[in-house]
């Protein structure tokens, strides 16, 4: 189970920004930005930024090929295997 996120006011990211910033790269941990008392962004580490940003673009792929395997297009796994040994020059 994961833990809370931290939750910290505006005006403390305003007082603090080095320390709230260091602490986000430390963790590896978002830190969700609050203004009047709801929140309004989430401040994560470029590194976490980049990981997700790699997962979304794969999820995209798979949920195209997926869309493709029902639309009955693509090609056999077995294919597509064959094709990378040759390509490989496992032949």
């Amino acid at each position: 189970m994961s833990t809370l996120p931290a939750i910290i006011p505006i005006s403390d990211l305003r007082q603090d920004t080095a320390g709230v910033i260091k602490r986000v790269v430390a963790t590896d941990e978002p830190v969700v930005i609050t203004q009047r008392g709801r929140a309004s962004a989430v401040l994560v580490s470029a590194d976490a930024y980049e990981r997700t940003q790699y997962e979304n673009e794969l999820l995209r792929v798979l949920a195209r090929g997926d869309a493709e395997i029902a639309a009955g297009l693509g090609r056999d796994a077995d294919d597509v295997m064959a094709e990378a040994r040759a390509l490989l020059g496992e032949d």
